[in-house]
């Protein structure tokens, strides 16, 4: 089955260099964007009650652009001036890059992995007599916590944000050939949206091993897979696969 159209579980890019709409260009396809979750921010109020005092920490370990985003907003929000020696980990370059939406990056102490846990892993455990803090999601993959746990370092995870299930009930009658997904939270959501979804002909293309677990939990199976040596990223492997069984 040749595909033609495309759902991708995330907003769309605002860059016009995207490599999804590349992809538009030279394989023909139809690409729609919509984001099956979104964040929330938790209160201040709320890390209080937890007995989080930001001061407490000498070093963040940041996962994700969000994590950024509402570790700032928490400081902000606790009138707390995060100090010019703060040692920030981040899970790759995007996100430390991403960092310079709130500090000065060549005047900062960052230190990058290269995509997972795992590789970030080293740099952490050099650095263990730091006191870490660990913005996260109220769904923060196992795989993280199971790293950071055995490195044997002094850290807190702290939920800064939760993730929701966004309403899709106006795609109820709108089908794709291939559903893109790059979370469990993904997959929650179009179960939670569609409790009688039935895969049949649709293609399910997916990111990272939580992912790939939850669709086939739910007796799914994933088509497409990310990130792999062949395929570092999405788009690869959605390019790889599409323009393979488009030519038939």
């Amino acid at each position: 089955m040749k595909v033609k159209t495309m759902l991708v579980s995330q907003p769309q890019p605002k860059a016009e260099n995207s490599p999804y709409f590349n992809l538009i260009d030279k394989l023909k396809v139809k690409i729609d964007f919509r984001p099956f979750i979104h964040v929330e921010g938790v209160d201040a109020k709320d890390i209080r009650k937890e007995k989080i005092d930001l001061k407490d920490f000498s070093a963040v370990i940041l996962t994700s652009r969000n994590a950024v985003d509402h570790y700032f907003r928490i400081a902000e929000e606790m009138r707390f001036k995060v100090p010019d020696d703060m040692k920030y980990f981040c899970l790759s370059e995007a996100i430390a890059f991403y960092l310079q939406k709130y500090v000065v990056y060549r005047k900062r102490r960052i230190y990058v992995g290269k995509r997972t846990v795992a590789e970030l892993a080293p740099m952490v455990k050099k650095h263990k007599e730091e006191r870490f803090l660990f913005p996260t999601t109220d769904k923060v993959a196992p795989e993280i916590t199971e790293v950071l746990d055995k490195l044997n370092i002094q850290y807190r995870p702290a939920i800064f944000y939760k993730t929701v299930i966004s309403d899709l009930s106006d795609l109820s009658d709108v089908y794709y050939d291939v559903l893109v997904f790059f979370s469990p939270s993904g997959i929650d959501s179009l179960f939670h949206n569609f409790p009688d979804f039935e895969q049949n002909n649709t293609l399910i293309a997916v990111f990272g091993n939580s992912t790939l677990r939850a669709v086939q939990d739910r007796g799914l199976v994933a088509q497409i897979i990310a990130p792999s040596a062949e395929n570092p990223s999405m788009t690869m492997a959605l390019e790889k696969y599409i323009a393979e069984v488009n030519k038939k």
